[in-house]
């Protein structure tokens, strides 16, 4: 079984530019900058396939300024998905908290606003699309295949599995499907089991093979049909 922690030898992987980075560090979340490149890296090499890049766990915009980035050189539209009322590990009274997405009026998780703000700031907006609503619902919407599709929503296995049986079927030949917060340890269940077992369920398919991994993400290729 592999766990490794860092990114298989190769190449240089394509970087952002200093400003893009820049937005990217300042944004509200949780990704860190090496696997932010790593995405970063995946997603410019996706973006060949002249088709969009999808991910799934908007939050506050932070992986989205990368794939905008990313679709912005190769031409191609970055798509969003999140209904931008937090994930389980994000609401009040979880660590992952943060008290500042919460409408005031409504006294509910609200990052949609924080979205546009990181968006416009980086200078960005004209290369993403937002679609604001449950993945599943969108995911029953979509016909046209993908480049990438970078998993990174919910962390129960209800939700995971829902976001890979949602879109792992749309990542085209040769695309990509990235999967965020992959923790093999069973000590991590709330943080990392459900999407770990989704990458295991993946690879296990045969639809998918390993590509690259940094800590906690996880890239593979559309080697073969299904899911």
């Amino acid at each position: 079984m592999d766990t490794r922690t860092t990114s298989q030898a190769g190449p240089a992987p394509a970087a952002p530019g200093p400003g893009v980075l820049a937005a990217f560090e300042a944004a509200k979340g949780f990704m860190p900058v090496d696997e932010g490149l790593a995405l970063y890296a995946a997603a410019r090499e996706a973006g060949g396939l002249g088709l969009p890049l999808l991910e799934v766990g908007t939050y506050c915009g932070r992986s989205t300024i990368l794939l905008a980035d990313a679709a912005r050189a190769a031409g191609v539209t970055a798509l969003t998905v999140d209904h931008h009322r937090g994930s389980e590990e994000q609401q009040p009274g979880w660590d992952y908290h943060d008290p500042e997405t919460v409408d005031p009026e409504l006294g509910v998780m609200d990052t949609l606003p924080a979205f546009r703000r990181t968006l416009h700031r980086a200078g960005l907006e004209d290369h993403v699309v937002a679609l604001v609503g449950r993945s599943p619902q969108i995911a029953s919407l979509w016909a046209s295949p993908l480049a990438l599709v970078f998993i990174d929503g919910g962390h129960t296995d209800e939700h995971a599995t829902a976001d890979y049986e949602g879109w792992a079927p749309h990542v085209a030949p040769g695309g990509l499907l990235v999967i965020h917060d992959v923790f093999p340890d069973p000590a991590d269940e709330f943080t990392g089991q459900a999407p770990y077992r989704i990458y295991l369920r993946a690879l296990a398919s045969g639809a998918f093979t390993e590509v690259s991994a940094q800590n906690s993400l996880r890239v593979l290729r559309r080697t073969g049909p299904g899911i």
